[in-house]
């Protein structure tokens, strides 16, 4: 499957010989200081582990050995977690199919012609095919979910500002947020309650309350006083029939519960492609800059016979791929003197009216709901020479990152070639536990 880049094996059979320790003196799983005693996961390539190769999928950091340790990944390992490896994804998280990879592209664990989705699609194949227990991924505008729809996984992207970002390599810095994978809402729920929290070491992390998630899904859920917003301008012309099919169909299980139906208009949806490739692509030059072969990035040996020092800087940036190339120059032109007021600031201004949508929209209705993506898993190449028609792929999960708000893709049925597709749930600011009650009752409702 090319799931994963680099196997922490070491460092595994370490983590699971201390924990066999741990047995043998508790006699006992000490689930209470160790909630994930023993259980394996992977991790994305764009988290840093310490002494472990990090690539982000790029040549430009094929041999990087992080110094630290991301917080997010810090704090699974503490909780007993057990580290397999690091999993493949788009370079430096740019792409929806996982193609763009420097080192090949991570297959569909169930059609090995599709896609597995991007950019984290090594860590949902990685779930999906029991390569793992769970995995952790980032999400700047569909990342998670993406690939979690189209594997046919639980993928979550918690509020921007819920889980610490300290040690990912930045892609959009506003827009990025480090969330999980798993096979239900019920191990989501377990993993985002150790990882989340306020860090010291981001800033952007939010000073709240830590809350018990996986508590809040045992009590018994109302279907009765849930109303769902179903936004018009999610079942439009371009989205498959098998997906609308399968989310309808989700929206009448709700419906057939007690729950109410409320159709909402969230308007400046059809603004947030072209607002979330600005505003991305003008953070992602900025992030890059640091990959000049001096402070970062690799030094190939040609750029030691350079020139000039631009000379120098086309030698190293060429180790960058088409796609992160591609995005580092529309960026570097949005943010451009006498651009930046007419493409930046513009989009910034787009961004703020479409989260007051999202505002107006949840003083109606508790969760909204539509489809993760406007198709199924599409074949490997299909789409590798369009770029615009790939963007289009994250119509339904970039709004959520704009509005920095919670978002999950849970799988709701398969289209006419058994294809996973998933139930995309979006949620309120910081309303993470109605958010997951709302998906684990789906999900239990719809097994049972």
């Amino acid at each position: 499957l090319n799931a994963y880049l680099t196997l922490t094996e070491e460092r595994a059979m370490a983590q699971a010989k201390e924990a066999d320790r741990e047995l043998a003196r508790e006699g006992r799983v000490p689930r209470e200081l160790k909630p994930l005693f023993g259980i394996p996961m992977a991790v994305k390539d764009n988290l840093v582990m310490e002494g472990v190769r990090t690539t982000a999928a790029s040549k430009m950091l094929e041999n990087y050995i992080p110094p630290y340790t991301a917080t997010a990944v810090e704090r699974l390992e503490k909780a007993g977690a057990i580290t397999l490896g690091k999993t493949n994804l788009d370079e430096f998280a740019m792409g929806g199919s996982n193609e763009n990879s420097a080192f090949g592209p991570v297959k569909h664990p169930l059609f090995s012609d599709r896609v597995s989705g991007g950019s984290s699609g090594g860590s949902a194949a990685a779930v999906r095919a029991k390569l793992c227990q769970f995995s952790l991924g980032s999400d700047t505008g569909g990342s998670i979910r993406l690939p979690a729809s189209f594997t046919g996984v639980v993928g979550f992207k918690p509020t921007y500002g819920r889980v610490s970002r300290y040690g990912l390599i930045a892609f959009a810095s506003s827009l990025d947020q480090v969330g999980p994978f798993a096979e239900t809402v019920e191990d989501v729920a377990q993993i985002f309650e150790v990882m989340s929290g306020f860090d010291a070491k981001d800033g952007t992390t939010a000073r709240l309350k830590k809350e018990n998630y996986s508590q809040a899904l045992k009590a018994p859920f109302d279907f009765k006083s849930l109303k769902i917003g179903v936004p018009q301008e999610y079942f439009v012309e371009g989205l498959s029939a098998d997906v609308e099919k399968s989310v309808r169909e989700a929206l009448e299980f709700f419906k057939a519960q007690g729950a109410e139906l409320v159709p909402i208009s969230l308007p400046h949806s059809p603004y947030c492609i072209a607002v979330y490739y600005i505003v991305a692509v003008c953070e992602a030059s900025t992030n890059l800059e640091r990959f000049d072969g001096v402070r970062f990035g690799e030094r190939p040996a040609s750029a030691l016979q350079a020139q000039s020092l631009d000379d120098f800087y086309k030698k190293v940036r060429a180790g960058f791929g088409d796609e992160v190339k591609r995005r580092i120059i529309l960026g570097t032109f949005a943010l451009s003197s006498g651009y930046s007021e007419a493409y930046y600031t513009r989009a910034c201004q787009v961004r703020r009216l479409i989260k007051n949508d999202f505002t107006e929209a949840f003083k109606k209705v508790d969760v909204i709901m539509g489809p993760v993506a406007p198709s199924t898993a599409f074949k490997l190449g299909e789409k590798s020479s369009n770029p615009l028609e790939m963007y289009l792929n994250d119509l339904y999960a970039i709004p959520a990152n704009l509005a920095g708000l919670p978002a999950i893709s849970v799988p709701c049925g398969v289209d006419s070639q058994k294809l996973p597709i998933g139930l995309h749930i979006i949620g309120d600011a910081f309303s993470e536990s109605k958010l997951l009650s709302v998906a684990h009752a789906f999900q239990k409702g719809r097994v049972h």
